[in-house]
């Protein structure tokens, strides 16, 4: 009877490791979670600002040197859809 108490105590003591274990895991995953949205955040957030910069040099390259056409025309299509983003948005709020 003996051997199987000690059996029993032997199984629940490495429960409670596995149970420790486990819990230790999870809390590992949440702090690599949070960091994985943080970087995905702060990715976002340097996309949009390379965005703003590729813009902001396409119009100064537009107003310091003659442009070939076909730059010209890329220039044209992104002031038109900016204008119409900016005439929707303007439609919106004046609804």
């Amino acid at each position: 009877m003996s051997a199987l108490t000690d059996h029993i105590n032997l199984i629940q003591q490495k429960l409670h490791q596995l149970l420790k274990q486990h819990e230790l895991l999870q809390q590992d995953n949440e702090k690599k979670s949070a960091g994985i949205q943080e970087l995905q955040a702060k990715l976002a957030e340097q996309q949009s600002s390379m965005e703003e910069l590729k813009q902001t040099n396409l119009i100064l390259k537009a107003s310091t040197t003659d442009m070939d056409p076909v730059a010209k025309k890329e220039l044209d299509l992104k002031l038109l859809q900016y204008i119409k983003n900016i005439d929707h948005c303007i439609s919106l709020l004046s609804k």
